[in-house]
């Protein structure tokens, strides 16, 4: 009997803000790769997620939601950065919410089209659907819009039909060998994994304008024999935002470093010990200086 044929091949994970695509990835690799909240735009940058098995390596790319009207150069990098992910992709996942389709879905699958490569229509958020007959009109709806290769229903959140998502996706690989070693799990490093972790305690704790302008820069990070030191520093735009940040006495920043350190010792298996500090850098939303220095190389 012939062996079975390796297959290998990036897979772009797309479409409007806040449609479970970073949920879908980190369910797909088993690991914990991107930073989840309820929050629109929480990721800010392209991720891959490898997962790697004997007979295939599909490499997810996470990306940032597509949206229109925000003139922002942080709004206008996360748009490139989503966009480029399709360049050179096998397949794209065009990742929908079951309870409606927006003009933000209009908008993103415009972008897709313009990319030209396979896509495979994924709802998600099933289990907030209220009767199970209010899926069909969902899926004659969604699927008309364009000529998707498949049209899957899940619940990223609660894994339905996830494994069914992966047959498929792993089916429509090409033939080819693994792109990356049998251990990565991403392209990012701890450094980054890091600084996102924190970000994530801080958009689930604080509410209002104060996290869309925030960003988080690790200093210095130093690994020890079990132990893993970070010195990290939280940005926000304004200075009434800062004491918001820091909270009475510093119980909020103290709060949110001691979740983000228990997530962190989950994902390294060794102990973190956390310093992080918030300082005041003004509309560096809007800075292509600052947003280099906090790591959004695209041109601006």
């Amino acid at each position: 009997m012939a062996e079975t044929e390796h297959r290998s091949g990036f897979v772009a994970v797309i479409g409007r803000p806040n449609t479970g695509k970073s949920t879908l990835v980190n369910a797909l690799v088993h690991e914990k790769i991107s930073i989840v909240t309820s929050k629109p735009q929480t990721t800010r940058h392209s991720i891959l997620g490898v997962l790697t098995e004997p007979d295939a390596q599909i490499v997810f790319v996470d990306t940032p939601g597509l949206h229109a009207g925000s003139r922002r150069l942080i709004n206008r990098a996360m748009n490139r950065s989503a966009a480029a992910s399709m360049v050179g992709a096998d397949l794209a996942l065009f990742m929908t919410d079951a309870t409606g389709w927006t003009r933000a879905d209009d908008h993103a699958l415009a972008r897709l089209k313009e990319s030209g490569i396979p896509a495979f229509l994924v709802i998600n958020k099933l289990d907030l659907l209220k009767r199970r007959e209010d899926l069909l009109p969902v899926l004659e709806n969604f699927s008309s819009r364009d000529d998707f290769v498949e049209v899957i229903p899940i619940s990223a959140r609660r894994g339905t039909n996830v494994e069914r998502l992966l047959a498929t996706v792993r089916e429509s690989m090409p033939p080819g060998p693994p792109l990356f070693p049998p251990d990565a799990k991403t392209d990012r490093g701890m450094e980054f994994r890091v600084g996102e972790v924190l970000r994530e305690k801080m958009l689930s704790l604080l509410h209002q304008e104060v996290p869309y302008g925030l960003a988080v820069e690790v200093l210095k990070l130093e690994r020890r024999p079990g132990l893993v030191l970070v010195d990290a520093v939280a940005w926000v735009e304004r200075e009434s935002h800062q004491g918001i940040v820091v909270g009475r006495g510093g119980e909020r920043i103290k709060k949110i470093s001691t979740l983000a350190r228990e997530d962190l010792e989950e994902i390294f298996a060794c102990r973190f010990y956390l310093t992080t500090r918030v300082n005041v850098k003004e509309n560096w939303g809007d800075n292509a200086r600052a947003l280099r220095q906090l790591g959004y190389e695209e041109s601006m």
